[in-house]
């Protein structure tokens, strides 16, 4: 057997199919045999029903003997395909009493299944095997757990179950790639890891599991980072006037790796280390000694021997990316405790927060309930409803909560000491209402620092502050003249002037040495960005508990840190593209200039941003970490100016001769209708 494709390989047909295509993730592999003038494909051969091999795996094409391959084509010659009713079909159904005979081709176009293993059964589409479920108790669709698309969780040919977890479900085109590339020894259920019983099932039901390496095991060079010293700080603001990759050793600028994963580093003076034989850990470890690894000592088995901490960090940090997920997984998984009954909030737009909070104190209302938004105004005698969004409301909560007096910072914010929200339990609400915002589909915060995100996630215990987290600018001043002190006379001055200060806190420390200053520059940032707001900061905890969106925040960290700590990024015209479902008529003329203009307001050429458009259709300028429901929509309507329904998260389009008519239509009209709304709603604030 040539192993070496002649050049007009493309163009060669198997001798089973009379196909010439190349794609050996359908068909398998193509083989040619120049000396017999024979060209395969590896599945047409291995499924054919009158072949076996015969041979060692290098003789022939993959063990089966030439002659033998003559004699099936020759047998299959014979006999007609009942899909395309051609000769040639060489597969045939093992169902008792079925004479369905089909190409391999054909045969998954018809969504036949083919079983590689065992006799290499082929079953028809009539007598295929099915997956079963004895009751489906999902009613809304679930994540495909491979590409995290939306599927309708009812088993099909398209749509498989794992049989080990049971609210995993795949599309079979997702679970073939991933087998092609994992390969026997690496393919396993995506959720729990098992690999015999998973592997068992997906045979069964046709997904080829090939018997070699992964591929990304077979990749030259692919760990030579591995070879390498990590040299990065890390830290969230990095003091080092040369950058993040300088690193001079023997001095405060020496870059020292985290004693857990060396994956991490910081500079010694970034982090207030006094000298390299401090330990140092970068906050994803962290999360796994403090919390992981004291939870494990106080739930294990009293009949097994307890490790030691480290050796149980140790496991946990090897178990690290096991536990990774999706955020809109996590949400998505959040929202299925949700029941169908619907809770209609009334809101009014002008006074969201009072409105809102109203609403959400209600002894009626039960977060575990469809939210339906009906906007209402004081202005109206008659007090009628209007159809609200829910998208819209949440976001516009959000918005509120950020630039509320329960938070103090710029851009990443701590929570701030207030005594009268303290009182009417506001932090409580506050946190309460992120969790619902969360699990109900509506936009992420974004805005909590670091500090107060570890706070939560591992405690306040095991949370140092920075010097960013201090919003008053008189205690930031205190700290700096501290740790810039240079000697002890200058560092004495400024205990002796602030000494009052440092009495009410409870932060005096007696110095005897320069180095003291770093302990109480400490004291004094714990006090300030912890202690102080310990009552307001155990009130949200308990607002967040609600859906159990806490305890998943805790579970993975990673995850909830990109929506709670970070904006989500700019949106882009291929995002806004996809995102929208068209509901019209193919070849729309424009369908065309939605795409252009799209486009067009990217590249800056617009008086309207994406983010002006999405908020225009849905009423959130960015995509739910859970996704909209239901999903936004695109139709083409006669008519002069876009429409968007933010209910149901559609955008009616208009139909015009040219575009640039389409664009000017589309500007004038989201642009004057997101003024109007700001208008409005700046209008109540000021009165």
């Amino acid at each position: 057997m040539n192993e070496n494709k002649p050049d007009n390989s493309q163009n060669l047909v198997c001798a089973f199919c009379r196909k010439n295509d190349d794609c050996p993730n359908k068909y398998g592999e193509k083989k040619t045999n120049e000396k017999w003038n024979l060209t395969v494909h590896y599945y047409c051969l291995l499924m054919s029903s009158g072949i076996w091999q015969r041979g060692k795996e290098e003789e022939g094409v993959y063990g089966f003997l030439i002659e033998d391959i003559r004699k099936e084509i020759n047998r299959a010659s014979k006999l007609k395909c009942c899909v395309c009713k051609k000769n040639g079909a060489s597969i045939g159904c093992v169902a008792p009493r079925c004479k369905r005979s089909y190409h391999f081709p054909c045969g998954l176009q018809e969504e036949c299944i083919f079983q590689f293993t065992g006799n290499f059964a082929s079953f028809c589409w009539k007598h295929r095997p099915v997956q079963v479920i004895t009751s489906n108790k999902y009613t809304d669709s679930l994540p495909c757990t491979i590409c995290l698309e939306c599927i309708e969780p009812v088993p099909t040919y398209s749509i498989l179950r794992s049989p080990c977890c049971k609210n995993a479900w795949f599309h079979r085109d997702c679970l073939q790639a991933q087998a092609i590339n994992a390969g026997v020894f690496f393919f396993r259920c995506t959720i729990c890891n098992n690999n015999d019983i998973f592997q068992k099932e997906m045979l069964r039901m046709g997904i080829h599991i090939p018997e070699k390496d992964a591929s990304w095991e077979l990749e030259d060079n692919a760990y030579q980072d591995l070879l390498q010293h990590y040299e990065r700080c890390d830290v969230r603001r990095c003091r080092c006037k040369e950058g993040r990759n300088y690193n001079a050793p023997d001095s405060k600028w020496e870059i020292k790796r985290c004693q857990c994963c060396g994956s991490s580093g910081t500079h010694l003076a970034c982090s207030l280390l006094r000298s390299w034989d401090q330990n140092w850990e970068c906050l994803e470890c962290r999360s796994i000694i403090y919390n992981s690894v004291s939870n494990c000592l106080e739930e294990s088995s009293p009949k097994l021997p307890r490790q030691s901490p480290g050796a149980q960090s140790k496991d946990l940090l090897r178990q690290g990316n096991k536990f990774r997920r999706d955020i809109s997984t996590i949400l998505i998984e959040l929202g299925f405790q949700i029941k169908k009954k619907t809770k209609r909030l009334c809101i009014n737009k002008g006074n969201i927060w009072n409105s809102a909070l109203d609403e959400f104190r209600n002894q009626n209302f039960n977060p575990l309930q469809i939210i339906e938004v009906a906007y209402v105004s004081e202005d109206d005698p008659f007090g009628r409803e209007h159809p609200g969004s829910k998208h819209e409301f949440l976001s516009l909560l959000m918005q509120h909560l950020e630039n509320s007096s329960l938070f103090e910072g710029s851009l990443s914010k701590n929570l701030s000491l207030n005594s009268q929200a303290v009182k009417e339990n506001l932090y409580y609400e506050a946190g309460k209402m992120l969790a619902i915002s969360l699990v109900h589909g509506g936009p992420s915060p974004g805005f909590f620092s670091k500090t107060l995100f570890n706070c939560l996630v591992y405690g306040p215990e095991n949370t140092q502050p920075i010097l960013d987290d201090v919003s008053d600018f008189d205690v930031a001043q205190i700290i700096i003249r501290i740790n810039t002190a240079t000697n002890m006379a200058d560092l004495n001055s400024v205990v002796n002037e602030c000494y009052s200060y440092l009495e009410l806190i409870g932060c005096q420390r007696l110095t005897t040495t320069l180095n003291d200053k770093y302990m109480l520059a400490k004291d004094i940032l714990v006090y300030h960005v912890i202690k102080r707001v310990q009552a307001p900061f155990e009130s949200f905890k308990q607002g967040l508990k609600t859906l159990g969106v806490l305890e998943k925040i805790q579970a993975y960290p990673e995850a909830f840190c990109n929506i709670l700590c970070k904006k989500p990024e700019n949106l882009s015209a291929k995002v806004l593209s996809d995102l929208f479902t068209v509901h019209t008529l193919p070849g729309v003329q424009t369908l065309g200039f939605w795409n252009s203009y799209l486009q067009t307001v990217e590249d800056g050429q617009s008086t309207t941003t994406l983010e002006d458009i999405l908020l225009f259709a849905t009423g959130c300028s960015s995509i739910p970490p859970a996704g909209f429901k239901p999903t936004p929509s695109i139709e083409c309507l006669h008519m002069d100016f876009p429409i968007g329904n933010k209910c149901n998260n559609c955008l009616a389009l208009p139909i015009t001769s040219t575009y640039k008519e389409f664009q000017d239509n589309m500007d004038f009209a989201i642009r004057n209708t997101l003024r109007l709304e700001k208008e409005a709603s700046s209008h109540y604030v000021e009165h």
